[in-house]
């Protein structure tokens, strides 16, 4: 039986398509986490980009989750935003394409077969720009070390002994 948080598993999955812009931001969060969390045991590190139903398993198997992806909530672009659990709408991500499945899909999948993580955070940024091609806007840009430090923060305060 897990009764001390540090046992429990974290799994930092970044989501997103490095091709439009800012909604790459989550793929572009995640090395910089993995440098800086590396010394740290039970986290997963998840490269989603747009994996889709892919990324059941990895839902399915963590105990916290965190998602790092661009999250569009009408704020100034590189507005960092954080979600927990029910707080996360049923449509999180920004879809490239109608045909492209969304991780709101995954989440309500796992809900389904009964196999959904004890806590979830969706933290994020606003995009600025969405516009074909590679890289993050200077705001973004700008904003990344910011949103990485949110991620460690939360990371911290769930490995904490309750």
């Amino acid at each position: 039986m897990k009764d001390k948080l540090q046992d429990y598993n974290i799994t930092i999955m970044g989501i997103g398509n490095t091709l439009y812009g800012d909604e790459g931001i989550g793929i572009y969060a995640l090395p910089l986490l993995e440098e800086s969390l590396n010394h740290l045991s039970g986290i997963d590190f998840v490269d989603g980009t747009t994996d889709g139903m892919r990324l059941l398993g990895p839902v399915e198997d963590t105990d916290y989750l965190i998602v790092i992806d661009a999250i569009n909530a009408g704020k100034p672009g590189g507005t960092i935003i954080t979600l927990f659990d029910n707080e996360i709408p049923a449509y999180i991500g920004l879809k490239m394409s109608i045909h492209q499945l969304g991780f709101q899909e995954v989440l309500y999948a796992a809900k389904l077969r009964d196999r959904y993580p004890k806590h979830i955070a969706l933290i994020g940024m606003q995009p600025t720009n969405l516009e074909l091609g590679v890289g993050l806007s200077e705001i973004n840009q700008q904003q990344l070390p910011f949103l990485v430090n949110r991620v460690k923060a939360q990371v911290l305060e769930w490995r904490k002994v309750q």
